[in-house]
């Protein structure tokens, strides 16, 4: 379960530019075989004086926070290429918003700590996940 948690100053983003980059975070996830229903992009608006770069109130930035449950980086290799793999899908879609500041950054939690609907998750890869996937929804298996 991804969860990606977006904070952003007034202004950087539109809900049509909102819109888009949920729908392309969900379906990068969705091209390696995560159920669409297992990303969460949440955004947070976040007035300029209450957000804060090295001390000063920017009048354009976004800061995202990533939760992976789903699955996790065995390595740094894999670690460099998840964080590249981020980028590539938030860089465009900020530069177009002309964002003067924005970071992220990648939490690995234990998905033993996670259940959707009461249901512990399939594990991944297995037929029981891709029937998740297929059908998008949780069921018992």
């Amino acid at each position: 379960m991804p969860m990606w948690t977006i904070h952003h100053t007034p202004g950087t983003l539109t809900d049509d530019d909102k819109s888009a980059l949920a729908s392309d975070i969900t379906d990068h996830y969705a091209a390696v075989g995560l159920p669409r229903f297992y990303v969460i992009v949440v955004f947070h608006e976040v007035t300029a004086k209450n957000i804060y770069v090295g001390g000063i109130a920017p009048d354009s930035v976004v800061r995202i926070s990533i939760d992976h449950i789903a699955r996790r980086n065995p390595d740094e290799k894999g670690r460099r290429r998840t964080a590249r793999w981020v980028g590539d899908i938030v860089q465009p879609h900020l530069d177009r918003a002309a964002v003067r500041h924005w970071e992220f950054h990648i939490d690995e939690t234990s998905d033993q700590l996670w259940m959707i609907n009461g249901l512990v998750p399939p594990p991944g890869g297995s037929d029981a996940e891709q029937a998740w996937a297929q059908a998008n929804q949780t069921s018992r298996y």
